[in-house]
Order: structure tokens, then sequence, then C-alpha cells
């Protein structure tokens, strides 16, 4: 398989959000622990994280990832794909502020507020497909949940690429067609190994 691109989700694939979830918890006026428990109530029920502040009775916190929250392997994936010749996207449900933490580092940036629509939904991934011009059999898409990233991506003619981290990332089971890794660092070999 000749691949022409890989965008990546952002929160918790190339943003470690831990910093996020305190913040939102001390918005939010309750412990982090119980924030964090609520959260991953809402991750196992297989509902939107929104959730858990609708429960809280309180606002979604619109908090700003910063380029030090970045996990520490995602600037050298990001380099070795480049390196390779891939055009680099990433695109997430996110706020447009969010897209700065990234821009410089890809070739484009996209949140789910620039473009009006929220990932499962398929007009999402027809953008990505649109954004980079190319077929999608030559797009990989990399992202930590199976529900939002990974089946839809695979439903839209991508790559999925599912990254076992967050906490998402370790409770969602991969389709036997995805590409499964447990770290950006693992990214480009086991792509290039599908050439």
């Amino acid at each position: 398989m000749a691949l022409s691109a890989v965008v990546f989700d952002v929160g918790e694939t190339l943003v470690d959000e831990t910093r996020s979830w305190e913040l939102a918890a001390d918005a939010a006026g309750v412990p982090r622990f119980t924030l964090m428990a609520l959260v991953g109530a809402v991750v196992a029920r297989g509902e939107h994280h929104r959730k858990a502040f609708e429960w809280l009775g309180v606002e979604v916190p619109r908090d700003v990832f910063a380029t030090d929250t970045l996990y520490p392997d995602a600037l050298p994936c990001l380099e070795r794909m480049r390196a390779a010749g891939l055009v680099l996207g990433a695109a997430g449900n996110m706020a447009i502020v969010h897209e700065e933490v990234v821009r410089g580092q890809v070739d484009f940036v996209a949140s789910s507020e620039r473009w009006g629509v929220e990932k499962p939904a398929h007009a999402f991934f027809e953008r990505i497909v649109a954004e980079v011009d190319a077929p999608p059999a030559e797009i990989a898409y990399v992202g930590d949940r199976v529900d939002n990233d990974v089946l839809p991506a695979l439903a839209a003619g991508l790559l999925a690429v599912h990254l076992r981290r967050g906490p998402w990332g370790l409770l969602h089971e991969p389709p036997p067609e995805a590409l499964r890794v447990d770290s950006l660092a693992e990214l480009p070999d086991a792509l290039a190994s599908l050439a």
C-alpha cells in the first residue's frame, strides 16, 4: 500500500490531555479524582465525555492545549513521517484555539469547530480526504478511540491506526483490519511494513 498522507487525531494522540482534565476539574470545583472517575464511567458506558460535566451540572471548560503537553513521541514521529515524504495533518474534535498547539508541525490542522462537524460523522472524514486531495486508501488516520477514530476512518476507506493510550485507547479493542500501535514511536516502522 502506498501512503500519501498521515492524519492524526489530537487529544490523547499527539497531546497528553492530563493537564486539561485537571484544569477542568478545578474549574468545575470538584476534586480531580472525582472528574477522572466520572470520565472513566462515561468511557466505559460508551458515552460522550460531556456527560461527566452534565452529571456535575457545570459547563465544559474551554482549555487551551500547550506545546509542552505534546507526548514525547509526537514530534519525533512527525519528523520521521515528514522525512518519508508524507503529507501530515492533524484533525480532531476540538475548538479552533486548540489548533495552534500543532500548527507548524504538520501541513494542515483542522478542528471540528472550524469544520462544523464532529467525529465520528462521515462528513468529518470526507473533509480529511478533501484536504489531503488523495484517494482515501492513501491516507492513514491515527487515533486513540475506536468509536470516533478507527471505525469511521475504516468506513471512509482510510487506513485506520489505533493508538493504544489514554483511557479510550486502553479500553477499546480495534477491529482486525485496523493497524494497532502502542506508541507513535512504533508508527513509522509499522506503516513502512505495509508498503
